[in-house]
């Protein structure tokens, strides 16, 4: 939900940077986490000197060129998404104890700060700000003078220690202190922290982005764990000081994927990266004979033919991702799939035993809601499998399988690209389930993929007659409300549509099915009411488009304006619609991977006609860190 960054490195590091570079450079990577409020301190001088700004981090920049930090080798920084306390000067981070030598930086919630504040208060601690980090710092500040008589190297670090065995919630935590010029201590509990080493210098962020630009070598921190970083050492303990491991990895894309590479957004750069992201999920997943291999599963074979209930859990667009997958894998598998919000899930008492397959789906694999229902189902049995875009995170780590997919860095925080390859890595699944299970021939399965990877192409069609769909856009920019209607693949589709345009534009938009026209929502339909149509492809069994189409004729009966996604040869919706936009044919359960795309361009443009910035719409974080 926050970015943080932390470096340190020797005095005689002969990089042209020092800490204050590489922490901005890291904090305008990671500002796509949160852009309420930002903040730097640096080491310097036998001291800690720091600075924040609420607002954008380009407030703090301004703030650096007026009033400048000096030269440093150590320092952290931070971009604020508000939890408590609303994002003002005195709320961003960091924050500042003992007496000013000790900065401390946070990302989550603490969940006890109450109780722990009103005895800090007890004790005679003063607080400026309203956050809960302002108490983690202070309650640090306590344990590093009561650890006087252990020798200086270690007082940070078990400091950190003792104060982690009384805080309670989601939290990642960086501290330095005056006394330590060469050290940040960080430790991390349900939210994201990873490790960066270098030569003569180390460094931590919330993901690698914070740190890409100067290594690509990383290491996993597990739960409830601690890293003390100097110029040329990283040890791990967990929260009472025994000795801790972590992995290494390498990272496996560079700071270039991480720019926009000319496009005015992240967002629009990652829209017409969804070809390549698509490609880059399907690649190496196949052997010589055309049969799915997927690596990453770990789960015995034999354990998934025993499967006989599927439960999908994801929030947000990963969700109606999920609602994708759900149609694929019960048509292809043939077993139950629910999907389920997972903050909803472990609070309804579901009904979980050895038999069930839970797949998560998380782009950032920190989302908290997802990890918490993810280790509910293992306490209750079942099997866990994640798809995830990002390696090392705590998802993937906390299940027993994983299939990542392959998008590379999402910095826009409306996901696109991840949505696509979230999709294709479900239709793996389900087509690798099915094969492994003998729902479906190989021949069939061979045909299937050979589809899946024609959608690249296909999806690259729809970029390159954007023009059209952007003109709209513009055209609607002071639209007041659109809706969204979807049959079967649909429908989450549709849903899909209206969620971008309500975090992009800021309007009212609603996706429904389309058979629940009659049922309510047809009452919303007054003269001039905007309705975005995906229909299904008139080929095929039990094909739905003349239903559909005949929803198309009930709306514009009562005035709707209709705007119509079609398969290319449809001429049928052409007199009942104002606009039509043409994708590519392809296998009804494909369809979503490129009925999508026109609807993010959409609201993408629309939004960005309305000047709002579409890589960090109001309210909203990348991750949602805290649940």
């Amino acid at each position: 939900m926050c970015g943080i960054v932390g470096y340190v490195s020797r005095a005689d590091q002969t990089r042209d940077h020092g800490a204050l570079d590489v922490v901005l450079e890291g904090l305008r990577r990671l500002e796509y986490r949160g852009y309420d409020s930002a903040g730097v301190a640096v080491l310097s001088n036998g001291g800690v000197v720091s600075a924040k700004k609420a607002g954008k981090l380009s407030n703090l920049l301004a703030e650096l060129e007026e009033h400048p930090l000096p030269a440093a080798q150590t320092g952290i920084g931070h971009t604020r998404w508000a939890t408590h306390g609303g994002p003002t000067d005195v709320n961003a981070h960091p924050h500042l104890a003992d007496e000013g030598k000790l900065a401390l930086i946070h990302n989550g919630i603490i969940e006890n700060f109450s109780e722990l504040k009103t005895k800090l208060l007890e004790q005679g601690v003063s607080f400026l700000s309203s956050t809960d980090t302002e108490v983690a710092a202070a309650l640090l500040g306590e344990e590093y003078r009561a650890a006087s008589d252990l020798p200086q190297a270690d007082r940070l670090t078990v400091a950190m220690q003792r104060a982690c065995q009384q805080l309670e919630g989601a939290f990642t935590l960086l501290a330095v202190h005056a006394e330590q010029p060469d050290v940040v201590v960080a430790a991390r509990r349900n939210s994201p922290l990873v490790v960066g080493l270098g030569e003569g210098e180390n460094f931590l962020g919330s993901d690698v982005s914070g740190f890409i630009d100067y290594t690509r070598r990383a290491v996993e921190l597990g739960q409830d764990q601690i890293v003390t970083i100097t110029p040329e050492t990283v040890v791990i303990t967990d929260f009472f000081g025994a000795p801790a491991q972590g992995k290494e990895y390498e990272v496996n894309w560079d700071a270039a994927a991480a720019e926009k590479d000319g496009y005015p957004s992240f967002m629009e750069k990652e829209i017409h990266e969804q070809p390549r992201a698509v490609s880059e999920t399907l690649l190496g997943r196949t052997d010589a004979a055309g049969k799915l291999i997927l690596d990453e599963l770990r789960i015995d074979p034999e354990q998934l033919k025993q499967v006989n209930k599927i439960i999908v859990l994801a929030c947000g667009t990963s969700a109606y991702a999920g609602q994708v997958a759900k149609y694929a894998i019960e048509h292809w598998c043939r077993i139950p799939t629910e999907v389920e919000l997972s903050h909803e899930f472990r609070y309804r008492d579901p009904i979980v035993d050895g038999n069930t397959l839970i797949i998560s789906i998380s782009q950032s694999g920190e989302t908290m809601d997802t990890l918490m229902a993810v280790r509910y189902a293992r306490e209750q049995g079942a099997k866990t499998l994640a798809i995830c875009n990002t390696n090392g995170s705590t998802i993937p780590r906390e299940s027993d399988a994983v299939l990542y997919t392959h998008a590379g860095p999402e910095i826009a925080v409306a996901s696109t690209k991840a949505f696509l390859a979230q999709i294709t890595a479900a239709y793996l699944l389900g087509l690798y389930l099915a094969q492994l299970r003998g729902n479906k021939f190989q021949g069939e399965i061979k045909d299937l993929l050979a589809d899946l990877h024609k959608t690249p192409e296909k999806i690259q069609t729809v970029l390159d007659n954007e023009a059209q769909i952007r003109d709209l856009a513009v055209a609607m920019k002071d639209a007041k409300s659109v809706l969204f209607l979807g049959r079967h693949v649909g429908f989450p589709v549709a849903m899909e549509g209206a969620l971008k345009l309500k975090e992009l534009a800021y309007i009212h938009a609603e996706g429904f099915a389309a058979g629940e026209l009659k049922h309510g929502p047809i009452a919303l339909i007054e003269d001039g009411q905007p309705v975005f149509v995906v229909v299904p492809s008139p080929n095929g069994r039990d094909s739905l488009h003349a239903k559909v189409v005949s929803n198309i004729q009930e709306i514009r009966a009562r005035g709707a304006k209709t705007i119509v996604i079609a398969e290319e040869g449809d001429e049928a919706v052409r007199e009942f619609a104002e606009h039509v936009f043409y994708i590519p044919a392809t296998p009804t359960l494909l369809a979503p991977l490129l009925t999508t795309v026109p609807l993010q361009i959409f609201a993408c443009a629309l939004a960005s006609a309305k000047g709002y910035d579409v890589d960090q719409p109001r309210n909203l974080a990348k991750s949602v860190t805290v649940e």
